[in-house]
């Protein structure tokens, strides 16, 4: 099965449940990510893996145009139908995976990711095909979770991701991301680190996670060394706390 093939088939079923969630609908990451595309004002800005559609609703009174990528067909519809529902007439869906981005070069002259990186196949194809349809000067924004440059907490947090959704990829440390960014043509301008709780009921709940599974998660955190449970703030019920980034760069 292909990388976008398995983030069809675990993301278009619960395309409602991500339009609907309160992790992904608010947070301070979206309200800085809005108020830079709207000091921007773009002309065209592509939200990349757009999942429930939050990005791209949040930049619409600010762009002249924006599109919703997103290799799952059944969330695009859902974001249409939020479009529809809130009368955002400004934004266009199109079924793409990050690494091969469908629009001509220098297309864009702001892009957006939040919360999408680490499903991609290839971070390092990502970066760069948002790169090549950049203009140069454009406004690069990244938002996702971020891995532990501790080892230990760095594999703890890929295994219970895997666990909850076998579409995960990798979360990077923020040194990759720099490195990656870097190499794909990006000056990074702003760093916007946060812890971001995750109640354990709903974490689970959003993926569907089979009990099994969600059993197996609960077993690594109970049995994660003092150093791991402390890191991720590990509750009683399972919930816990990650680290998360809003990358703030330009095209270069």
């Amino acid at each position: 099965m292909s990388e976008a093939s398995a983030q069809i088939d675990q993301f278009g079923p619960r395309a409602a449940a991500y339009v609907g969630s309160a992790v992904h609908a608010q947070g301070a990451d979206l309200a800085r990510m809005t108020q830079a595309i709207a000091d921007l004002s773009p002309e065209r800005l592509l939200d990349i893996g757009t999942g429930g559609g939050h990005v791209a609703y949040a930049a619409s009174p600010h762009a002249r145009e924006v599109v919703a990528a997103d290799p799952s067909p059944l969330m695009l519809l859902a974001v249409e139908a939020q479009c529809r529902q809130r009368r955002l007439t400004n934004v266009i869906t199109a079924r793409t995976t990050a690494e091969a981005l469908p629009f001509a070069d220098a297309r864009f002259d702001a892009v957006a990711s939040r919360f999408s990186a680490h499903h991609w196949a290839s971070l390092a194809q990502g970066l760069a095909q948002a790169r090549r349809v950049c203009q140069p000067g454009a406004l690069a924004l990244f938002a996702d979770v971020i891995a532990p440059a501790q080892p230990q907490c760095d594999t703890h947090l890929q295994a219970v991701e895997l666990l909850r959704d076998p579409s995960h990829g990798r979360d990077y440390t923020l040194a990759e991301w720099t490195a990656a960014l870097a190499q794909a043509g990006f000056a990074i301008t702003a760093l916007h680190p946060a812890r971001l709780p995750m109640e354990f009921a709903s974490w689970t709940a959003r993926m569907e996670t089979p009990p099994a599974l969600a059993a197996a998660i609960r077993s690594l955190q109970q049995d994660a060394p003092a150093c791991v449970r402390e890191h991720f703030s590990i509750q009683a019920d399972g919930s816990f706390t990650i680290d998360t980034v809003l990358i703030e760069a330009r095209a270069i």
